[in-house]
């Protein structure tokens, strides 16, 4: 019941609806009365709608490398035991690393723990990680508040990581995309050789291959560049003097940078390094005092297309003011949500900004972080390095192990000869376990057929190495094998395999860019995987042309000699300024080929 008297009702004495101006009076201030208890009650409604909910993180799942704690405090020894065979789980399941939430409970609800019990908790996981051979890193605590008469309480987010043992690093592949002089090549030097630029380019010297680059400051050839990180989470690089095989040795992590072209010259050779190297994630810089010009969007598109994550490094900012660097994230913001990329852009700024990045850039694939940053100054360079070493792997153990369990196979990527080794093959091994003594085929050669060879000696990182795992980068050592037999775009497989080789192939494309129509003997480049060779359409099945934005399966024919290629493999093609992508849906072996694949033992030749 409401209380009339106290809540501005009318007196007895005059009506609600009273006669003349009294009466008008009396309805206007009763009305004004309701209206202020109507937005009392609102208010305390809005009020009590207003509490803050408590924080969530979703629920704990039983797959992956997160682990939700409580606390951790003085656990019977029966429970420790539990507890450390848990982590060593989610360390296998991260291939490495472990995030544990303590004071988070299963479903999420962030509690929060006292001072005196986080203490116990983080030294309880301490012995956990000690026990199974591990470091842990506190990568950030948090205050969880409710109510304000309850006192402070804390979450700590920590990362755990396994000392490497027999040259088993967490190693992840990152391309580096970018417009000419947008800085890529001078950025992967001050991150590797752990010294900052003079503004004319002295960090980049090191990472080039050729006079002509050092000459034009331009990339022209694709380049390695190692980053480790150690089980604590600090940076190992080539400053103190290190060597390669040193911080392999050292590093418990390593990111390796593929440096690639930026000038439209060479996008060929670009193209080959996102296709071939299976590159985990692409980093996109971008010049700020420039801002998305030349090849930048053609990057972009190139990185999506693949379907490969894209975080973006806005570099030279001391070369411009605050607001040029602003226009510039703003112009990236504004590409990133328009409806072809569909990205949700996230401005890196401190520390928490990184982790928080690098945990949801590899849960959702439609959120890409972006950092400004500086290599002659050093701004923010930090959080790039916070966001590189907390970045968690795209596949997990068990889709690992699978790939494992198949047959060996080995992509060729690049050929060279060594004086007193011989021939060496560097690639990307697909599929399988690879040992060195092991007996491989190599092909298909001009003729499609597989020749005998034996790999001698291993190096990933250029520091030797005795078994190769499957999504894992190196070059293997082939002896006195004739280079002139081998070719970019060969596999080595097991001689268990049967593989499928083809001139023709049917692949559901769609048609990004073409100045015209594509039709019927329509010549482009193709590139799937390791294969980069010149095809021609055949036929558009259902069509007789394809128009910019249209979709097809078409017959491609390859002009030169038969490929190995997989069903469903991602496929790109491109002739002056068009451009298609699709899959492969179908392997038409030619008739004689067939035939071989029938006799594959005869094929086989021995070197």
């Amino acid at each position: 019941m409401v209380d009339l008297s106290e809540s501005g009702a009318v007196s007895p004495g005059h009506s609600r609806h009273g006669q003349g101006n009294t009466g008008k009076k009396t309805s206007k201030k009763s009305r004004t009365r309701r209206g202020k208890r109507g937005r009392k009650r609102r208010n305390k409604k809005n009020n009590r709608n207003n509490k803050t909910p408590p924080p969530y993180f979703p629920p704990e799942a039983e797959e992956g490398n997160i682990e939700y704690k409580l606390k951790l405090v003085n656990p019977t020894q029966y429970r420790f035991e539990h507890l450390a065979t848990q982590l060593k789980w989610r360390l296998q399941e991260g291939r490495g690393e472990a995030v544990y939430q303590i004071g988070v409970e299963d479903n999420g609800l962030l509690v929060g723990l006292t001072d005196a019990d986080m203490k116990a908790s983080l030294k309880t996981l301490k012995r956990m990680a000690e026990k199974v051979g591990a470091d842990i890193t506190l990568l950030r605590e948090r205050e969880v508040d409710y109510d304000l008469d309850r006192n402070a309480r804390k979450i700590a987010e920590v990362l755990v990581r396994k000392v490497p043992d027999d040259q088993q690093f967490l190693d992840l592949r990152v391309a580096v995309l970018g417009n000419v002089d947008s800085g890529k090549s001078t950025l992967l030097g001050v991150l590797t050789q752990g010294e900052l630029d003079n503004g004319r380019g002295r960090a980049r010297l090191n990472l080039f291959r050729h006079l002509h680059e050092i000459q034009t400051g331009r990339t022209s050839s694709i380049s390695f560049e190692i980053l480790g990180f150690n089980s604590k989470g600090e940076v190992v690089n080539y400053s103190e003097s290190r060597t390669a095989e040193e911080i392999c040795e050292s590093s418990s992590k390593m990111i390796t940078f593929i440096d690639l072209a930026g000038h439209h010259k060479y996008l060929k050779t670009t193209i080959f390094g996102l296709t071939s190297y299976c590159p985990d994630f692409a980093m996109l810089v971008v010049s700020a005092n420039t801002g998305i010009a030349g090849t930048t969007r053609e990057h972009l598109g190139l990185a999506m297309a693949l379907k490969v994550p894209i975080f973006i490094v806005v570099s030279k900012v001391d070369l411009c003011s605050r607001g040029t660097v602003e226009r510039t994230v703003r112009q990236l913001e504004r590409v990133l949500k328009q409806p072809g990329c569909n990205k949700v852009p996230m401005v890196v700024s401190n520390p928490d900004d990184a982790v928080t990045a690098a945990q949801q850039f590899t849960q959702s694939a439609c959120i890409t972080p972006i950092f400004t940053l500086s290599s002659v100054s050093g701004e923010s360079l930090d959080l790039l390095k916070v966001f590189l070493n907390i970045l968690p792997p795209l596949s997990n153990s068990k889709e690992q192990e699978e790939l494992m369990q198949q047959l060996t196979e080995f992509q060729v990527d690049e050929i060279y000869s060594v004086p007193d080794v011989g021939t060496v093959v560097g690639g990307t091994l697909y599929s399988g376990v690879c040992r060195e003594g092991e007996r491989l085929v190599v092909g298909p050669t001009d003729e499609g057929r597989f020749l005998r060879l034996k790999v001698g000696s291993i190096q990933r990182n250029r520091s030797a190495c005795r078994v190769l795992r499957a999504g894992q980068a190196a070059t293997l050592a082939l002896g006195n094998f004739d280079r002139s037999l081998l070719r970019k775009g060969m596999v080595m497989v097991s001689p268990k395999m049967n593989p499928t080789i083809c001139c023709q192939f049917e692949a559901a494309i769609v048609l990004l860019f073409h100045a015209k129509t594509f039709r019927r003997g329509s010549q482009v480049t193709v590139h799937v995987g390791n294969v980069r060779q010149t095809a021609t359409v055949e036929c558009l099945h259902g069509k007789d042309e394809l128009r910019t934005g249209e979709r097809a399966v078409v017959r491609f024919c390859f002009i030169k000699h038969p490929e190995y290629l997989r069903l469903g493999a991602k496929l790109l093609f491109r002739e002056g300024v068009t451009k298609g992508i699709g899959h492969v849906t179908r392997l038409l072996p030619p008739s004689q080929n067939h035939d071989q694949n029938q006799n594959h033992d005869q094929n086989l030749q021995e070197h």
